[in-house]
């Protein structure tokens, strides 16, 4: 029997390899008739050291958010794709991807981007991409190529 993914969970935070990982997530979702939830975390331990801290700073990041995850729903329906939703939570991007909301929502597959930090990054704050993939207790596919599976360069800024 083939294993057959219904509910499929993709961190988005605008990087290039959340970009990828969401391009696979809507062909695999498309051949498993599967829904796709889209999840972008404000990590909200950003703000907590902010001495200024302004409620108008956390709200133009969210509007942000919803800007950038409503044109992924967009590129998705356009593709074929019905099922797809999307929330914006605030908390530990962490625990929120890989145990709360597969819990929430019966998630069997998270398909989530290579972490983009460095070495140091890595050391210091850790890669959430790392911590989803020990932790997670369904299915975890950490995208790394496009959809001919072709290693690609991040595009310089």
């Amino acid at each position: 029997m083939l294993q057959q993914y219904k509910n499929i969970l993709v961190p988005i935070d605008g990087s290039f390899e959340a970009e990828l990982a969401f391009k696979k997530a809507v062909e695999v979702a498309k051949r498993n008739k599967a829904a796709i939830h889209l999840i972008h975390v404000i990590d909200t331990r950003a703000f907590q050291n902010v001495s200024s801290f302004d409620s108008t700073m956390v709200e133009q990041i969210t509007e942000k958010a919803k800007e950038t995850v409503k044109k992924y729903v967009k590129t998705a329906k356009d593709a074929g794709l019905d099922e797809i939703d999307y929330s914006i939570e605030y908390g530990s991007p962490k625990a929120i991807i890989a145990t709360d909301f597969p819990k929430k929502l019966g998630v069997d597959l998270i398909m989530i981007g290579a972490t983009g930090l460095n070495a140091m990054e890595r050391l210091l704050i850790g890669s959430v991409t790392e911590y989803v993939t020990r932790t997670a207790a369904c299915d975890v596919l950490v995208v790394r190529t496009d959809l001919n599976n072709q290693t690609i360069q991040k595009p310089k800024k």
